[in-house]
């Protein structure tokens, strides 16, 4: 009992150091689900297995013409060639193995056909310890091989956990690359460090003059670590984030929120549905650990209902989960549903095709899931 006791007196100390701060309070916009995930979805949807035989694929980049790049965490980057995916990897990258990291995310820029240059954020061997960085490769005319060109953005802080990954380019032709504290919790504050945040670069892996803080290349602060963005309109994200693996005593509660420019999601300060002064608090979160992965809004027209929403692929609750907001409050969730609830595993990356479809990979081979002899597999939900 005693036992018992102290641990709810840490957990509440934890719970509320950042409060006396922030003198936090519940945000009504915000929806916290204490139990289970959400309802199931009502909206009919086929699944086809597009590819297989892969291994942790974490990030897709399309390539115009239809083709993609696949990178696998093991250090391959793939090609998925009018949906056939090749034998031969097109890249093998040298990764430092630790348990969320090695090779992440992958991009490709907007002006890609003009020099067949694509992105990677790769966890790497610095002197013995692993460090992430972003590299960039230029990939051969048949698309068959690839060749390292430089690192634009490296001594990225590494983890075990909360390590980050996604990149993307937005639609002001910039790269944006999400980071993790790294599992120190107080680096999402502080500008000296990338960990714990948004990144917004040139693609030459310069900082814009138009970046939020001058001279940094921080877009967002705050950050526990996330692995979802995707743009609602040139000013705004969707931004998903995990929540704290234990840190602070703390654990699940991963976020779905809204953000602009600048923002700061409040990491360590705040947490769940709490707010406070300069702080976003997120529009939708767990109890439980989700945690998600990837996110993208749908914009085709195979299935009119989700048009505009957010569609996230979660890993531990091993579902794709849509995310409906009110035209009305942008910020405010009025609907959210699970649908592939424990039929494919592990979800990680989603992303809009450029036949108007989602695309989805499983991460079932990443431990933490049953790599059955598919291994892991891509998706395509259409009606």
């Amino acid at each position: 009992m005693r036992t018992r006791l102290l641990l709810s007196a840490l957990l509440v100390l934890a719970a509320g150091s950042g409060c006396r701060k922030s003198q936090a309070k519940n945000a009504p916009d915000c929806i916290l689900v204490e139990d289970d995930f959400g309802p199931n979805g009502t909206v009919p949807i086929t699944v086809d297995v597009v590819a297989e035989g892969l291994e942790v694929p974490w990030g897709i980049a399309w390539l115009p013409g239809g083709d993609a790049l696949v990178s696998e965490r093991p250090g391959r980057v793939r090609l998925l060639r009018q949906g056939v995916l090749q034998p031969n990897p097109v890249a093998t990258v040298k990764i430092a193995r630790s348990s969320e990291g090695g090779l992440l995310g992958i991009a490709a820029p907007p002006d890609f056909a003009s020099h067949r240059r694509f992105y990677l954020y790769v966890t790497h061997d610095a002197d013995g310890s692993p460090r992430n960085r972003v590299e960039r490769w230029t990939l051969s005319e048949d698309h068959a091989t690839a060749t390292f060109e430089r690192v634009i953005l490296g001594d990225i802080p590494a983890s075990k956990y909360h390590d980050g990954g996604r990149i993307r380019f937005g639609p002001d032709g910039m790269l944006y690359v999400g980071t993790g504290d790294a599992r120190e919790p107080d680096n999402s504050q502080a500008m000296d460090t990338p960990s714990g945040k948004l990144l917004r670069l040139t693609p030459e892996g310069e900082v814009p003059d138009d970046n939020p803080f001058p001279g940094k290349a921080a877009f967002l602060l705050g950050v526990r670590n996330t692995q979802g963005f995707d743009w609602k309109d040139r000013d705004t994200l969707y931004f998903t984030d995990h929540g704290p693996s234990g840190d602070t005593l703390r654990r699940g509660h991963d976020e779905v929120n809204v953000v602009r420019k600048g923002d700061n999601l409040g990491w360590p300060t705040i947490y769940s549905c709490q707010s406070g002064e300069g702080f976003v608090t997120p529009s939708l979160t767990w109890d439980d650990a989700v945690p998600p992965g990837g996110a993208a809004i749908y914009t085709g027209e195979a299935i009119p209902e989700w048009k505009g929403s957010l569609l996230v692929g979660v890993l531990g609750a091993r579902h794709l989960h849509r995310v409906v907001f009110s035209p009305d409050n942008p910020r405010q969730v009025t609907r959210h549903e699970v649908y592939l609830r424990n039929e494919w595993g592990r979800l990680r990356e989603t992303t809009m095709g450029p036949d108007g479809h989602l695309y989805v990979t499983t991460s079932n081979c990443d431990g933490r899931g049953d790599c059955g002899p598919r291994k892991d597999v891509i998706l395509r939900i259409r009606r």
